[in-house]
């Protein structure tokens, strides 16, 4: 019974397969295509199916990954859908070629679109019954098929394109059709190389080479060609990976048809089967995403900034998809030498297990390249990791959303009172304490006051020059002096250089103890914001992304530098020279110092010494370091807080977060050469013989210092 069934199945078969064939002009082509599906149907209802189809094929281009690149053009991380690198077929072996056709398609360079031979081969075999079919597919046919696959947006197209049915044969017999009028067989063949599935998350020749055997396609070996032509069949199956001793009987499989189709001599055979199939400790990982990169924080802010470019896309899901299948190469602003400056001096100054975190950004004046970017506890979801990056706005991906910046706040004062024409040697009595309750502030909307707000000194107080004020950081003088300047102009210049709320995105609260910094920032704001100082008042958007270039090296259009002029040069000049002197021996940063360069900086410790900051510059580069609890409750860092793995027990801007700073600097500034501030106006820097402002009387109860 059961082979009088098998020659009925034959027998119509292959009737419906020369009334279809002779219908489409298969014949007349010398094409064939696998009916044994079809008994049953009628011939007209097959004809009209295949006239009613497309006539056309139109595939999509492959996924390619997508590369980013540090600045001097080492490569950071790989964001891909598919793990695959596109190759002409001159860059492929001819061995690999020759392995491909030999246990795919034989006659691939003899036939049409279908093999006929092979076809009815694998009908009469099919007939016979049983479970295992034989499949008659060309290599025309697998890449239609291939394609329409990677071209499925969603599971149901992709179900339709695998689907065991005589319409999919039929669709893929058009298809294959319309592929071999319009490519060579050499195109053809190319495009099924760098489509086809590997294995492992390997897509395409030239990953799969890399991935196995750490070499290129055009090098393969005869052993290395024979495993991954075996492996296009049934990728995960045949996976060296997931069973060694499969994928080399797959593979000897391979050889031996290769040497029965006369392809390979019986000694090249032999040797081939006496290699070894695979090293599998020389394996090499495929790495996707930031999770994997040298710099992953930073190249999750990268990513960010590239999912607001419209250029990538309409809607951020589709720039998301774009990076991963675009084969975009993507150069970004970050240098290895000062990336490893900055992590040498968070390796010297903490250890992850601390209590508190610590965190450096270094920005370029003048471009707003972002050259550096570290903290202390390193990227992942384990113990003493984190996703958090303690650097960035809270805005962008795992953006922790800043700190209070305490004295470093000041640097926007000074900057407002140089523009008013308050010169350098203006004098304000500066009481230990100060009774501010019955004091009003102007903001750009109007008034503030605080009617409990009664500040003190933590260091030197008395008739102070603003110099001499900035040296000591002395918080009474520069809340006067914000309330001569008004806080409207302070938070105006702030915003100008970038300052905001890292939390929220909006503008800094104007409240009377805007000076002592009470504003959630970030390094990257503060240390941006601070080069613009050293640029002369030229201010430039932060820059991560500096070119972007499509698969076929086209420049994708992005941001790219946007820079203006902030404030006035001469006010920046005023600045520098302001902030140099706490630079100087006596000043809160005047240990920090080191070599001959003109540098700037300023302190910063918040209210309950819940986060320190030191930021500083030279006219080359400008860095913002802090460090802080970064957990819920905030605490005190002089309370139960290490920092490489000591209490800190006096927690301040100068010798916290200081030597974080110093040392990175140091290392980020060697070779780079020697540059100068420029020298303010004179009428800037005032006459030293200009009287004392008078005395302020009242002294009441103290409140607790915002910062320092």
């Amino acid at each position: 019974m059961r082979a009088d069934r098998g020659g009925r199945n034959w027998a119509r078969s292959l009737i419906m397969f020369i009334g279809v064939s002779a219908l489409s002009g298969a014949l007349a082509a010398g094409l064939a295509i696998p009916f044994a599906g079809f008994a049953g149907q009628g011939a007209a209802q097959v004809a009209s199916t295949v006239e009613s189809l497309p006539r056309e094929f139109e595939s999509d281009a492959p996924a390619v990954r997508s590369r980013i690149l540090s600045a001097d053009g080492t490569l950071l991380a790989t964001l891909y859908e598919q793990n695959r690198v596109p190759v002409p077929l001159s860059a492929v072996s001819p061995i690999m070629r020759k392995a491909i056709i030999a246990i795919e398609d034989s006659r691939f360079y003899d036939h049409g679109a279908l093999d006929l031979k092979g076809t009815l081969r694998a009908m009469v075999r099919n007939s016979s019954g049983g479970e295992v079919q034989q499949g008659g597919s060309s290599i025309t046919q697998q890449y239609v098929k291939m394609s329409l696959v990677e071209k499925a947006k969603n599971a149901a197209e992709r179900a339709k394109a695998t689907e065991v049915s005589y319409e999919r044969k039929l669709t893929e017999l058009r298809y294959a059709i319309a592929v071999e009028s319009e490519f060579s067989k050499d195109e053809i063949l190319e495009r099924y190389l760098n489509l086809a599935n590997f294995g492992d998350g390997s897509y395409g020749i030239q990953t799969a080479a890399q991935h196995y055997f750490r070499t290129t396609a055009d090098k393969l070996t005869l052993p290395q060609a024979a495993l991954l032509a075996g492996l296009v069949k049934n990728p995960s199956g045949y996976d060296p990976t997931n069973d060694l001793a499969r994928s080399r009987a797959r593979r000897d499989v391979v050889i031996k048809r290769m040497l029965e189709l006369g392809v390979i001599t019986v000694g090249q055979a032999n040797q081939a089967l006496r290699t070894p199939a695979i090293d599998l400790s020389k394996v090499e990982p495929v790495p996707n995403g930031c999770a994997n990169s040298r710099y992953p924080f930073y190249c999750d802010y990268v990513v960010s900034k590239l999912l607001e470019n419209p250029a990538l896309g309409k809607t951020p899901k589709d720039r998301d998809h774009y990076l991963k299948t675009g084969g975009l190469l993507i150069r970004t602003s970050i240098d290895p030498k000062l990336q490893a400056a900055a992590q040498a001096s968070i390796d010297k100054h903490s250890k992850r297990t601390d209590t508190a975190i610590a965190a450096i950004t270094i920005v370029e004046p003048g471009t707003g390249l972002v050259k550096a970017m570290v903290q202390s506890r390193p990227y992942g979801n384990g113990r003493n990791h984190t996703n958090y990056n303690y650097n960035v706005e809270k805005s962008y991906a795992g953006g922790y959303g800043g700190f209070q910046n305490g004295s470093t706040m000041k640097a926007f004062t000074i900057a407002a009172a140089l523009a008013k024409g308050i010169p350098m040697d203006y004098r304000i009595n500066s009481p230990e304490q100060i009774d501010l309750s019955n004091k009003k502030f102007r903001t750009c909307s109007g008034w503030t006051r605080d009617p409990t707000y009664r500040p003190k000194n933590s260091t030197r107080s008395g008739d102070l020059t603003m110099v001499e004020a900035a040296r000591y950081s002395t918080n009474t003088y520069f809340l006067q002096l914000s309330q001569r300047t008004g806080l409207c102009s302070i938070a105006k210049i702030a915003a100008k250089l970038g300052m905001y709320n890292a939390q929220t995105g909006k503008p800094l609260d104007q409240v009377i103890s805007m000076t002592l910094g009470v504003g959630y920032v970030t390094p990257l704001m503060l240390s941006n914001a601070y080069a613009t100082f050293a640029a002369r008042g030229k201010y430039c958007r932060p820059l991560v992304v500096t070119s972007v270039r499509d698969k076929a090296g086209r420049p994708v259009p992005g941001p790219g530098f946007d820079c203006k002029q902030a404030i006035p040069r001469a006010v920046a000049d005023g600045v520098n020279r302001v902030l140099s002197q706490v630079m100087m021996p006596g000043g809160t940063g005047g240990h920090l110092r080191f070599g001959t360069r003109d540098m700037g900086g300023k302190t910063g410790t918040i209210q309950d010494n819940l986060a320190v900051w030191f930021a500083g510059y030279t006219p080359n580069l400008a860095a913002a370091a802090v460090v802080a609890d970064a957990n819920l409750p905030y605490t005190n860092l002089m309370y139960r807080h290490t920092l490489d793995g000591r209490d800190i027990s006096d927690p301040t801007g100068s010798g916290t977060a200081g030597p974080l700073w110093e040392s990175a600097m140091q290392g980020a500034l060697r070779g780079l050469p020697v540059e100068r501030f420029v020298a303010p106006p004179k009428k800037m820097i005032g006459d030293p013989n200009a009287k004392p402002a008078k005395p302020d009387k009242k002294n009441p109860k103290p409140k607790p210092k915002p910062g320092r």
